[in-house]
């Protein structure tokens, strides 16, 4: 057993922060590192050692305390503090619109329009025709309304800030009636009920969680209501016993009432997906027709653009928004318009969005062509030639993520993998730290990927990343 005197000599033992930066001063691999970061990486991996030994961690072990030992710990921290945080990689999992993953990839369009106006000044608060000053908001607003139908609109940085902006504007101290059914929560344990709480309006909760009627609304509103509020259950489903009420009747209501209508799509799309195939999903252009006053939808979801809330709706509340002083807190900057604008353009014609984009063209691609890809992939991997690499085609289901679309399945056929003598976590591990990282899942022993959502060009990275695995075990 080891006594303290021992841990006490192995402390002794570790090389001093001077003589280590000593050393790197003769070696040409930390020439062009900055010194303050070479110093704050060898403390670093010192007291990681440190902290080893006081834990008799076995890899502290005498032999890893040499100067030799420490610089080559040093050298592998910082190959990794130069490396960028955030890092393209290949997502394989089948999940479209990934939360974790960066969600939408943006179309060519948007892509090269963010490069545009990322390298030079733009009009961006400038009116070139009457050379004053100008709003951004110009940038999108004729196209949301184009698309939509709405009479103006505005975008903010996401849809939780469109919501609460609105609330604010709308409703701040007075009371929102909503059904107690919409109450959901998105991502990040954030719930509508608090975004409410935040904006100061006051929450009257009406029906029960599977069930709510007209009569509920109607014999909650009272001096102290400020709005109906709609919320659009895109991240789950109630089924069986259920009802709610209909968008058209809570705007009829409202007009009854003379109270304004809201409406939180969530998702929001400008596609009916139900004619290629998929379930039906409210669109926006939907929304605007029965005459609603706001409607509020994210940007980098179903509809496939940068991160971005958008409101649509009546000119007199969309332009009582843009003056509330959040509005300003809540606003996007130049990249973000200039890849909504360049993806907002591709809707005028539907066809070419559904093409270009490449939320859509996933979400709707035929199975026929994803077994396709599948058959190549698997082909290309058994050309490793390797007898311990097994690789299925199977029979999957692909996800539209994002809080989108909960209710729906998308055949798919994916790639499973398997390596004798190598545990799943183990492949899928090895996967997750390639260079650049392939995110799979694991089901059913095996390491699945889903051609669905693999990119043009992506199969060389996944074969070499199993190569090199092969090579090593």
């Amino acid at each position: 057993m080891e006594s303290n005197n021992d841990r006490q000599q192995r402390l002794r033992s570790l090389p001093g922060v001077d003589r280590l930066l000593a050393q790197t001063d003769k070696d040409p691999f930390f020439k062009t590192i900055p010194k303050p970061l070479t110093t704050r990486v060898i403390r670093g991996v010192l007291e990681d050692l440190r902290s080893a030994i006081m834990a008799k961690d076995p890899s502290a072990h005498e032999d890893a305390l040499t100067e030799t030992k420490v610089i080559e710990r040093v050298c592998t921290q910082l190959q990794k503090a130069l490396e960028p945080n955030l890092k393209p990689l290949v997502n394989a999992t089948g999940i479209v619109v990934h939360t974790n993953l960066g969600r939408s990839l943006l179309a060519e369009a948007a892509r090269e329009n963010v490069a545009r106006m990322a390298g030079a000044y733009s009009n961006l608060e400038f009116d070139l025709e009457k050379s004053a000053r100008g709003s951004r908001y110009t940038a999108v607003e004729g196209l949301i309304c184009e698309i939509s139908g709405a009479e103006a609109a505005m975008a903010v940085n996401n849809n939780a800030g469109a919501v609460l902006l609105c609330l604010d504007t709308i409703a701040s101290s007075r009371q929102v009636i909503v059904s107690r059914g919409e109450l959901v929560e998105i991502g990040g344990s954030f719930r509508i009920p608090d975004v409410m709480a935040k904006s100061g309006a006051r929450l009257r909760e009406v029906g029960t969680t599977n069930r709510t009627h007209p009569r509920d609304y109607e014999q909650a509103i009272c001096d102290e209501t400020g709005l109906l509020l709609k919320v659009h259950t895109s991240n789950f489903a109630v089924v069986g016993f259920t009802a709610s009420v209909s968008l058209t009747d809570l705007v009829a209501l409202g007009r009854k009432y003379r109270l304004p209508v809201m409406e939180d799509l969530g998702s929001g799309t400008f596609v009916d997906f139900s004619r290629y195939g998929l379930m039906k999903e409210p669109t926006v252009q939907e929304s605007v027709a029965t005459g609603i006053d706001v409607v509020t939808f994210s940007g980098d979801k179903l509809l496939g653009g940068p991160q971005a809330g958008i409101i649509a709706g009546k000119r007199e509340l969309i332009d009582a928004v843009k003056k509330n002083p959040l509005t300003r807190a809540l606003r996007i900057d130049k990249m973000t318009l200039a890849a909504l604008e360049a993806t907002l353009r591709l809707y005028r014609n539907e066809s070419e969005a559904v093409r270009s984009i490449p939320t859509l063209r996933m979400l709707t691609r035929p199975l026929v062509d994803i077994s396709a890809d599948a058959e190549d992939l698997a082909r290309q991997l058994q050309r490793i030639d390797d007898p311990r690499l097994s690789v299925e085609l199977a029979d999957r289901t692909s996800r539209a993520g994002g809080g989108s679309l909960p209710l729906l399945d998308l055949p798919t056929k994916s790639v499973d993998v398997h390596i004798q003598g190598v545990s799943v976590n183990t492949l899928e591990r090895h996967m997750r730290n390639n260079r650049p990282p392939i995110i799979g899942r694991i089901e059913s022993d095996r390491f699945v990927m889903d051609p669905r959502t693999i990119q043009s060009g992506e199969f060389s990275i996944i074969e070499n990343a199993l190569s090199q695995l092969l090579k090593r075990v």
